[in-house]
């Protein structure tokens, strides 16, 4: 398998297309991590990503005759661009399958190479699955994305430039992982060329389809995928791609995505490029890595996959990314209710950056504050700062890694309600595209079950954040339970969250 597929590799005839992209040191990176931090700059690609390599591989090998039939693909956003350019320059006809989830940047990309573009779906698969349908009904041939031997060499030129740019070899290498085409072109030429090499695969945490059928020893299919890396969000890792990653990927490492958004921050401030969620994966696993195995004075390269970030994302990546990095801690303390008490606390904290102070008046005896302050030496702070506050009488909660107050209870710090009876409180996560939400909430005023508390977070991204009390009396908790499964969107119950009970709860 490896000497086969290396032979496809060294025969890869797509330099007159393909940048031969730089591998450059990560300055700051490195000598925070004591460890020597190299970037493979796909995001320098035309089209902004890796997928460019393997897609104009995999046409070139395309007969006249499938040619002038046209091409036909099915991506989330960069494999897409790279089919599109591709096409255009060897004067194709495609027509690119993309699901209503795709960043707007990716879609008018695909769009401005002339490609003609069909939104389907909420997700890769049901794009692909219609993909197929209208290959069969075209006579169009399929480009995939990942799970093919051509498009898998052209992936692979990246493992063959890297050996080439480097002066020593590294010690490992850090590789983003959807459906598994980049890693497994990798892992073919550095295990065939250089074994003592690693290659590590790093996955969302709540799309690690290789991680998962790795642990099963087959390929599975997730039940759920997390959809803020985009790129990556893959239900089942490819055949292929699954029977070379088996034998020669070395391990796996699975970011949340406040990682990779700390990664995001990273990468600009050594290169002032700022890439896309998957594009940081590999930084955000490299750091995990490190930060688990406590090395030092190794070599280690990190793939930049892509760079294809639509500009609306950066509001939620800014917020999360010194939580990410850790260098934010968020908690709740309940303080007297008496004049000079803020003062009171302000100076326990001392001379800690505070970044954020929410309040509203709701006791006469006591108040709920939340708080956000910067830290320096991140779980070390946290933990000296809980200790100090609770040394002084403060009851305090820390909510650093709580989702609700995350994403919703810092923008809804204003009292709690009353009257609200049964109020059971979800969070819920559904595709984002134009009527969504109102689709959302038609579908749950049809139950006549009273909404007591509503909140809505987009920030551009696909997908979109609700938290909703929802007033559900005991007699209507089968029937409630059965309209969650129908409504077929990703949940979570967080009626006992403390965040909850200390600001919003009846």
């Amino acid at each position: 398998m490896l000497n086969r597929y290396v032979k496809k590799i060294l025969k890869a005839n797509i330099y007159d297309l393909v940048e031969k992209v730089p591998l450059e040191k990560a300055q700051n990176l490195s000598v925070r991590l004591n460890n020597t931090i190299v970037l493979k700059r796909e995001d320098m690609q035309p089209v902004f990503s890796f997928k460019l390599r393997g897609a104009y591989n995999k046409i070139l090998q395309l007969t006249d005759s499938q040619k002038k039939k046209g091409i036909i693909a099915a991506s989330a956003g960069n494999h897409a661009q790279g089919v599109a350019f591709s096409a255009k320059r060897l004067n194709i006809d495609a027509l690119i399958v993309m699901p209503h989830t795709t960043p707007e940047i990716k879609v008018k990309a695909v769009q401005h190479y002339d490609s003609e573009v069909c939104l389907h779906g909420n997700s890769y698969d049901e794009a692909c699955q219609h993909a197929r349908e209208l290959e069969e009904s075209t006579g169009r041939t399929f480009i995939h994305p990942y799970d093919d031997p051509d498009v898998i060499a052209g992936q692979g030129t990246i493992a063959m430039e890297i050996m080439q740019q480097c002066t020593s070899p590294p010690d490992a290498i850090f590789v983003p992982v959807g459906g598994g085409g980049l890693i497994a072109g990798i892992a073919t030429y550095i295990k065939y060329l250089y074994p003592k090499i690693k290659v590590i695969g790093v996955e969302p945490d709540d799309a690690a389809c290789l991680y998962e059928a790795l642990k099963a020893r087959e390929r599975v299919v997730l039940k759920h995928v997390g959809i803020f890396a985009d790129g990556v969000a893959v239900k089942q890792i490819g055949e292929e791609t699954y029977a070379i990653a088996e034998k020669y990927v070395d391990d796996v490492v699975c970011v949340n995505a406040d990682e990779i958004c700390a990664a995001i921050k990273d990468i600009f401030d050594d290169t002032r490029t700022v890439t896309e969620p998957a594009g940081a994966l590999a930084v955000a696993g490299l750091k995990k890595y490190i930060a688990n195995t406590k090395v030092k004075g190794r070599k280690f390269v990190a793939i930049n996959s892509g760079a294809n970030m639509n500009f609306d994302r950066l509001r939620h990546v800014t917020e999360r990314a010194e939580i990410g990095e850790q260098r934010e801690m968020l908690f709740v303390s309940e303080i007297d209710e008496k004049a000079g008490s803020f003062q009171e606390f302000c100076k326990i904290i001392g001379l800690r950056g505070i970044t954020e102070f929410n309040y509203r008046y709701s006791d006469p005896n006591k108040a709920q504050v939340f708080v956000g302050v910067k830290m320096q030496n991140a779980l070390e702070d946290r933990g000296q700062l809980l200790q100090l506050l609770e040394h002084h009488g403060y009851k305090t909660t820390d909510l650093t890694d709580n989702e609700l107050a995350k994403v919703h209870i810092r923008y809804m710090v204003g009292g709690k309600a009353p009257g609200a009876d049964n109020e059971r409180l979800y969070r819920f996560q559904f595709p984002e595209r134009p009527g969504a939400l109102l689709r959302f909430l038609d579908k749950m005023g049809q139950k006549k079950w009273n909404i007591s508390l509503f909140h809505y977070r987009n920030h551009g991204s696909a997908f979109g954040r609700v938290l909703a009390g929802i007033q559900v009396p005991e007699k209507d908790n089968k029937k409630f339970a059965t309209y969650l499964q129908e409504l077929a969107y990703r949940y979570w119950e967080e009626t006992d969250n403390p965040a909850y009970k200390k600001f919003l709860g009846s």
